[in-house]
């Protein structure tokens, strides 16, 4: 048989190799260690479905002329040592770190907020906010004039109180404390950032009934201030060409929260009064912005879509141009535009006027890990997500599908291998392949389960299954609305994962304790750039207290009592694949 002429290469460079289909993978390394001077027991040579071993059938690689091969190994020295070189970065332990160095190690235990004094409903909300990455990237770049020139040369920030620069500006306080966090795994003060809040609205200066320091405050409508005021000052500024070549830095007018957080209702309110519509008064349709669904709570309300369902339809009472009098009508909304971080809030809280104080409604309500909102969208926005949404849902099973056929095959594929060593212990021989399993189909557990193939070693399965996922990724991609595709703060898929939770303890807002629960982030990969997978844990916010805690904590939060339970949800638009993912991939 003649040889078949390939492509080696290694370390940049390329070898053209003669390989002979009747030799072994021993010889071919041979070959290779006269060309590179790595010796065969240091070469790994890439091949479809892992790497080349020794014994391995040259004839079986199916070469074609021309074909190329990836090696990898270094020789070793003289006395058979692998030369080791010097770090290009000097390595730092973690006990030589200083604190802000410790505290940006990915995956370190984050700072916990100091309690002022009943501060805990404004702690919990900063925690869960911050959460976000986008709205720490975007308070970076949020201009304010220097510590220096606004305390006369002293630069505050070295105390802490670098939001002293920023004139009381709510936005710059809030990206000064998530800076100064960010530096720390200790309990912070947000000295600077609460005197903002209460300059600005003066409510959360309240003092309490017994006049000793400041009364609880309700953590939602701290939320919604910060939120709120934000979406005034926090723009989005992006590069556009003035004229070719040259390339400024333009505010677009976009508010961040508008983009991120923000959605937009399509509203239809129609009198109740028949007599109304008899005379010929018609529905009104319009827009509105929101910033949070509510989740309504009464007596029949068990799960968070019962309560969104509610909440968007309100009753409304009003003057009727046509009756000439006040009048009951029925707004109706419904999504039509969905932010890449979906607000939810369990509105709890009601005014007690025999107690004179904010009572909460105890009911359990249970919310969900994945929320699915297509529902409660405009048929128009339904008809976007909805073939995005079916498609994650089947390439999920199909994965889950792939992974049990796995894991039965490697335990049958293991009986098979403890069956032919028991027969040769005992002098017997087998003429069945091991690798093959000529039963063909059986069932497992209602599955059906291929087993009419050859045994796959892990490289081998890994390779097909990286194949497999970036098929399903570009035809995922390739069903994303155009038009959905350009707004990068919306949610393609009408699918939200749990981010973020603010919980309350206790019987009304003005009392008991408020503390979130942060859903942790894989750790990040510094050669790719990307996270890894998720551990599924937990941080729990309590004020200065920071801890881990299982997911199954989670399942606990959804009310029944005085306990802790959701006030606030957070939720993020699930991952879908980008065009950068498609080409880099």
């Amino acid at each position: 048989m003649t040889t078949i002429p390939v492509i080696v290469k290694h370390q940049g460079k390329r070898y053209a190799v003669d390989l002979d289909p009747t030799s072994t993978g021993e010889i071919f390394k041979y070959q290779l260690y006269s060309l590179t001077g790595v010796e065969p027991e240091r070469q790994k040579i890439l091949v479809k479905g892992g790497q080349l071993k020794d014994d391995t059938d040259l004839v079986s690689l199916k070469a074609k002329p021309g074909q190329t091969f990836m090696m990898m190994g270094t020789p070793a020295t003289e006395d058979g040592s692998v030369t080791i070189e010097r770090p290009k970065d000097k390595i730092v332990f973690l006990e030589d770190m200083t604190a802000a160095e410790a505290a940006k190690i990915d995956g370190a235990l984050p700072a916990g907020l100091q309690n002022l004094g009943n501060t805990c409903y404004l702690n919990s909300t900063l925690q869960t906010l911050r959460s976000i990455p986008e709205l720490q990237a975007q308070l970076a770049k949020y201009p304010t004039p220097s510590a220096e020139s606004s305390t006369g040369g002293v630069n505050l920030s070295q105390f802490g109180l670098g939001g002293m620069s920023s004139s009381m500006d709510l936005t710059a306080s809030l990206r000064d404390l998530y800076k100064q966090m960010s530096e720390t795994q200790e309990g912070f003060p947000p000295l600077v950032f609460l005197a903002a809040l209460r300059e600005l609205f003066p409510q959360f200066a309240q003092r309490s009934r017994t006049g000793q320091g400041y009364a609880q405050q309700d953590a939602e409508e701290a939320w919604s201030q910060i939120v709120s005021q934000l979406r005034q000052k926090l723009n989005i500024k992006e590069s556009i060409a003035d004229s070719p070549g040259a390339v400024t830095q333009h505010s677009l007018g976009i508010s961040f929260i508008d983009r991120y957080l923000a959605g937009r209702f399509e509203t239809v309110t129609e009198c109740d009064d028949q007599s109304a519509r008899e005379a010929g008064e018609e529905t009104v349709q319009g827009e509105d912005v929101f910033l949070k669904l509510d989740c309504h709570i009464n007596k029949d309300t068990n799960y968070l879509r019962d309560g969104i369902l509610a909440g968007l339809e309100e009753k409304i009472e009003k003057t009727s141009p046509v009756l000439g009098r006040e009048a009951v009508y029925t707004k109706k909304s419904r999504i039509a535009r969905l932010p890449k971080y979906l607000t939810v809030h369990f509105v709890r809280f009601f005014w007690k006027r025999e107690a004179q104080k904010k009572a909460k409604i105890m009911r359990k309500v249970t919310f969900p890990p994945e929320l699915d909102v297509v529902e409660f969208c405009t048929e128009n926005l339904r008809s976007q997500l909805v073939p995005v949404r079916d498609k994650v849902r089947e390439i999920r099973k199909d994965e889950e599908d792939v992974i049990r056929a796995r894991k039965r095959q490697k335990t049958a594929h293991k009986h098979e291998e403890d069956r032919q060593a028991e027969l040769k212990a005992q002098g017997r021989t087998d003429t069945t392949d091991p690798d093959k399993d000529h039963k063909g189909e059986k069932k497992v557990d209602g599955d059906t389960e291929m087993t009419d193939g050859t045994y796959k070693t892990d490289a081998q399965y890994e390779a097909e299954r990286s194949t497999s996922i970036m098929a399903a990724k570009k035809e995922l991609f390739a069903m994303i609305n155009p038009e959905l595709a350009k707004d990068d703060g919306a949610n393609k898929s009408g699918v939200y994962e749990l981010r973020g939770i603010v919980t309350h303890q206790g019987a009304s807002a003005d009392s008991g304790h408020y503390t979130s629960y942060v859903k942790k982030q894989g750790i990040l990969d510094p050669k790719t750039g990307k996270r890894k997978e998720e551990d599924g844990k937990w941080w729990w916010f309590n004020d200065d207290k920071v801890s881990e805690v299982e997911a199954e904590k989670i399942e606990t939060l959804s009310g029944g009592g005085e306990s802790h339970s959701a006030l606030i949800l957070l939720y993020r638009a699930i991952d879908l694949p980008t065009a950068e993912d498609i080409v880099t991939e």
